[in-house]
């Protein structure tokens, strides 16, 4: 990579993304996911998706939300959400919150009666991780009015759409929770009127 082309870097992700996904004449335009993988590829070359998996699981083993960043296999993923559940509900709230396992670091909270188990790559920074899953909480608060288990159950579409807007195709993209609220706010005042 020349150095003109790093001092040129965007510091503006969705400027950078408009940018490269200029399309011509009657050329499809490609997904946001692949123009950010791309744009990834060409900034920080090497760079591994930091999320492998996002769960949201309660005290009794149910599995009420699974977002996957990899391709893994129906009855490869029922194995590891069983496995990544048992350990993380058996561990005792003394205990830290990080978990090595296998080849990728979990990552979990408790929230009542509500575990979120993030499942990371090996070098991802365990605490920024920790921090993000706070910050899921906080904005799942903000719209929900104190979210509860029965909230994401019945508002399963919105909880991933506030998800795909913090997240993209592992590497988290957005924090400021007026952001990340507001497509979701654009959908509610469609709906009413």
């Amino acid at each position: 990579m020349k150095t003109s082309q790093v001092s040129r870097k965007p510091l503006c992700l969705v400027a950078a993304l408009e940018r490269s996904v200029a399309v011509k004449g009657s050329q499809l335009q490609p997904s946001l996911a692949i123009t950010f993988e791309l744009y990834l590829e060409k900034y920080w070359p090497g760079k591994k998706k930091m999320i492998k998996f996002f769960l949201m699981v309660n005290k009794q083993g149910q599995t009420r939300l699974s977002k996957y960043y990899e391709h893994v296999e129906i009855n490869k993923r029922t194995l590891l959400e069983t496995e990544v559940i048992k350990s993380c509900l058996s561990r005792s709230s003394e205990k830290c919150s990080f978990i090595e396992y296998k080849d990728f670091k979990l990552i979990y909270r408790q929230y009542a009666a509500l575990f979120i188990v993030v499942g990371v790559n090996d070098t991802e920074n365990e605490m920024a991780i920790y921090e993000f899953i706070h910050n899921f909480v906080e904005v799942l608060d903000e719209y929900f009015s104190r979210v509860s288990e029965l909230d994401i159950m019945f508002n399963l579409d919105k909880v991933h759409i506030i998800l795909d807007e913090m997240v993209l195709n592992g590497c988290i993209v957005e924090t400021n929770r007026a952001r990340i609220l507001a497509p979701l706010l654009i959908l509610d005042k469609m709906s009413e009127s």
